[in-house]
């Protein structure tokens, strides 16, 4: 009997959409699912973008160059500058998405067996792309009851070896919603400059921070021929089904190393870059307005879970995600039960299992990533629902 092959049995399923089985099921009863267990925004896509895509008038569509179109990857140099970043349009790579650039990355700086030091918990699909890569992710494990802050030096000093290429950062970061100061990556980029390593920073969240200014680690100097960032167009533009993603450096070897693997999946996107080019037109207003909306619904989840009893949580400092423990044994049990056997006015609310997250087995098995992007009237329908259930829970 012919079965797949065992590198794509190993590999993981996604925390974030494993549960889809239950909710189809669930929806195809009648029930409104509340999702807050995915990035997916809510707020419209720029409308004069939507527009430049709906007037595109080609008689072919042809292939454009692998490393995208220089109009694009210029264009992005310069929205780089209003965090300090002095780059150039030979230093933008337009990829895939964010998952292309960072399988990019992982494949262009590591060898087989190679290792990248990462705090978890993180974005499970780094996971993915380090079997893909053969690369061996070292996880280096940070506390809800510290807000998943970083971890000092010498803690990841304990991990570096032999095999250790890089540390790989997101920040602001998925899932925690923390963010690193200019003082913590500074500390961090002596680890870097002193063990030879890249420093890999999946910035994709940059443009929401609420309470503290953002900074790039393209923003340091003397360093930059270590440093690599992951971006996207997918969340800061709403726009996660266009696929635009970029990876930036200024290590030229490596840009041309990273030029193989572009050629062989030949171009990035046309229509999304044509999208994503429109988009950083007059980008500040849309930003700006985004980002207070998102700040109003991390007070509304805030306010919301200070009205759960035995729920541990924080409030997070970027993006649009919130680490959550639950008073229940098993989180994963208690979302699979929400969307098979929990209503409450026809809804219920799909949850992310945050054991997914991590690396170590064991770990957050009482903790669920929420996302806040749902508008503030339906945010508060989710929490009152989860508040609900969780009364109901009979585990």
């Amino acid at each position: 009997m012919l079965t797949p092959s065992t590198r794509a049995l190993d590999i993981g399923a996604s925390p974030i959409r494993s549960l889809l089985p239950y909710a189809d099921k669930a929806k195809q009863e009648g029930k409104h699912i509340f999702h807050l267990n995915i990035g997916q925004p809510d707020i419209n896509t720029p409308e004069h973008a939507l527009e430049r895509i709906k007037n595109i008038n080609h008689p072919i569509v042809g292939y454009g160059p692998s490393e995208g179109l220089p109009v694009l990857r210029d264009t992005v140099a310069r929205y780089y500058d209003k965090f300090d970043a002095k780059i150039s349009m030979e230093n933008v790579y337009v990829t895939t998405g964010a998952s292309e650039a960072i399988l990019f990355t992982l494949l262009a700086t590591c060898d087989n067996d190679d290792e990248v030091i990462i705090p978890e918990p993180f974005y499970a699909n780094y996971l993915g792309f380090a079997h893909l890569a053969n690369v061996n992710i070292v996880p280096l494990t940070t506390h809800l009851e510290t807000e998943f802050a970083l971890p000092a030096p010498g803690e990841f000093e304990k991990l570096i070896t032999s095999k250790t290429k890089a540390i790989f950062l997101c920040n602001p970061g998925n899932p925690t919603g923390q963010m690193y100061t200019a003082e913590q990556l500074e500390v961090l980029m002596s680890i870097i400059k002193k063990h030879d390593l890249f420093l890999i920073v999946d910035e994709v969240y940059r443009e929401f921070c609420y309470d503290q200014t953002f900074t790039s680690v393209l923003s340091f100097r003397g360093i930059e021929q270590h440093v690599i960032v992951i971006d996207s167009i997918s969340k800061v533009f709403s726009s996660c089904g266009a696929r635009v993603g970029y990876l930036i450096t200024k290590n030229k070897p490596l840009l041309e190393a990273v030029t193989k693997y572009a050629q062989l999946r030949l171009c990035p996107p046309y229509f999304g870059q044509q999208l994503a080019l429109e988009c950083y037109h007059d980008a500040d207003l849309y930003i700006d307005a985004a980002r207070q909306e998102y700040k109003i619904r991390r007070e509304v989840l805030y306010n919301n879970l200070k009205q759960l009893p035995g729920v541990a949580f924080y409030k997070p400092m970027a993006a649009f995600y919130n680490i959550v423990k639950l008073p229940v044994s098993d989180a994963e049990q208690f979302c699979k039960w929400m969307l098979t056997y929990f209503v409450h006015n026809g809804n219920t609310v799909m949850l992310a299992p945050a054991n997914g997250f991590y690396f170590n087995k064991g770990l957050g098995q009482k903790q669920v990533r929420i996302a806040y992007i749902l508008n503030s009237n339906d945010l508060n329908k989710a929490m009152e629902c989860l508040k609900i259930a969780i009364n109901q829970y009979p585990a």
